[in-house]
């Protein structure tokens, strides 16, 4: 089988990192077909952790190396004891659910506590308008604590072209100009929860989208962080359930 060259993530490769033994876990249970190999690290052999990676690899006859050069390598974090190489895949969101939609995502922090917020809400459905972050950065997939393993993820090139595969979405975005406030609107499934960027979020011709709506904070700070922002509309819009 061919095993790609252990060297530091670019966004260019066919194929990325997930760091951590239940990234790697969440992973080798959702798309085992995907893995190359796992690295482990002799300091997390005998780990509760590590073997129930080793157990899922030895079912699924993926091979595994033990090597703590290679995982020094391309580590973000120190005391990583777990690495899955693997090639990346392609998904499409599904019709009839709800949406978080995020426009322009630049923070990898940020997208993986979003993918990670998410799927704790029972959330599955992911639309990012490009630009946006790399949703297989290993920094991102380190964020999503292998939450990026349940969701489906779809990239667009403009906010149009998401709209026009979704006609039937109810739309609700959300921005400081909003017409209305989180605390009076009905959330209508299926929905499509519609969030700007960390540093501009939506431009005001979001308005024209559905139903615009703004999160009342203190004057005290001009805008929350996206995660923050999402997590709030995620858990309002789940009230409605």
């Amino acid at each position: 089988m061919y095993q790609p060259k252990i060297k530091r993530y670019q966004k260019e490769f066919e194929y990325s990192y997930a760091f951590g033994a239940y990234p790697v876990f969440d992973l080798l249970k959702q798309y085992p077909d995907k893995v190359y190999k796992v690295l482990l690290s002799k300091y997390g052999l005998g780990s509760d952790g590590i073997k129930e990676v080793e157990g899922i690899c030895k079912e699924k006859n993926i091979y595994i190396e033990v090597s703590d050069r290679l995982i020094q390598k391309i580590a973000v974090k120190e005391n990583t004891y777990a690495v899955g190489v693997f090639k990346k895949y392609e998904l499409n969101i599904l019709e009839n659910e709800n949406h978080i939609v995020l426009v322009n995502p630049s923070n990898m922090g940020n997208l993986g506590t979003v993918v990670r917020t998410m799927l704790g809400f029972g959330l599955k459905d992911l639309a990012i308008i490009r630009p946006g972050a790399d949703i297989f950065d290993p920094l991102v997939i380190r964020a999503t604590m292998g939450a990026i393993f349940n969701i489906r993820f779809e990239y667009f090139n403009s906010i149009e072209e998401y709209l026009e595969r979704f006609p039937k979405q109810n739309i609700y975005t959300f921005m400081l100009k909003g017409s209305k406030s989180i605390n009076e609107v009905k959330f209508v499934k299926p929905y499509s929860l519609i969030h700007g960027n960390e540093s501009k979020g939506l431009d005001d011709s979001y308005i024209n989208f559905g139903q615009s709506v703004y999160i009342p904070h203190s004057k005290e700070i001009d805008s929350l962080n996206l995660s923050v922002a999402t997590s709030i509309s995620i858990w309002e819009a789940s009230k409605e359930n």
